[in-house]
């Protein structure tokens, strides 16, 4: 299994913060947010990287992590997005970096509190299909502004709504995901929104169609710190005060 970290995007909710840098190089408590993201998939066993950034500040991240080794990567290779594309264009960048295993894949402003080592054991257990992590919130106003799943025998996924006026459930999607061979196919073949990006969730809902999304429910703390300014700063609280990636 290969796993995809995406440090892309011009972070214009984190607003002025980056103007001067990616929002993935900002702190988290004592260190840069993207290598919370990083150790929470080489504590889960996936030590083979691929980071996507783009932008005028895509050179740090080279600075900041060069061969990964310091960080417990085998392997870290590069990719640079060229335009804002969406999630979606991003992942397909790295196409040639996985060649034909399978991907784990995290947007880098996610922190967990637990490890994410279950999640991962489960979809290597997975026959086929993709995997999504998941989120019980109670407060629908925040469901508004993400994905919902609407969950059917405990796990299997029957559907995905983006920022429904109207949440379905409580199950918020994170920004972990899971994929097999079928997922450059489905990037290959998709067609931009309404704003002009290849959504990653029309990827997860050709999987719904399918009846081939599996899910977990996270138990502990997720936080997006790059969702508004309150919410970087209550990350940054949570980490400060009860750390990250911890059992």
């Amino acid at each position: 299994m290969k796993g995809v970290i995406l440090a892309g995007g011009k972070g214009t909710r984190l607003y002025p913060l980056t103007r001067i840098t990616n929002k993935h190089l900002l702190p988290i408590y004592d260190r840069p947010m993207v290598t919370y993201a990083i150790e929470a998939l080489v504590n889960a066993g996936v030590t083979d990287l691929m980071l996507v950034t783009g932008g005028t500040h895509a050179g740090e991240f080279f600075r900041l992590l060069g061969d990964g080794h310091a960080h417990g990567i085998d392997r870290l290779f590069y990719a640079y997005q060229e335009e804002e594309g969406g999630i979606a264009e991003a992942l397909g960048l790295a196409e040639r970096f996985v060649a034909g295993d399978r991907a784990l894949v995290m947007l880098a402003d996610n922190i967990f509190g637990r490890p994410v080592r279950p999640f991962v054991e489960n979809f290597r257990a997975q026959e086929r299909g993709a995997r999504i992590l998941l989120s019980h919130l109670e407060e629908e106003e925040h469901l508004r502004h993400l994905g919902v799943a609407v969950l059917e025998g405990g796990s299997r996924v029957t559907q995905v709504l983006e920022k429904p006026e109207s949440p379905p459930s409580h199950f918020a999607v994170t920004g972990l995901y899971a994929y097999d061979e079928q997922v450059w196919g489905i990037v290959a073949g998709l067609e931009p929104s309404a704003r002009g990006e290849l959504e990653i969730t029309d990827v997860n809902n050709w999987y719904v169609a399918r009846g081939e999304m599996q899910s977990d429910v996270l138990e502990g703390f997720w936080g997006d710190a790059g969702e508004s300014i309150d919410a970087y700063y209550a990350v940054n609280d949570y980490v400060r005060q009860n750390g990250a990636n911890r059992s």
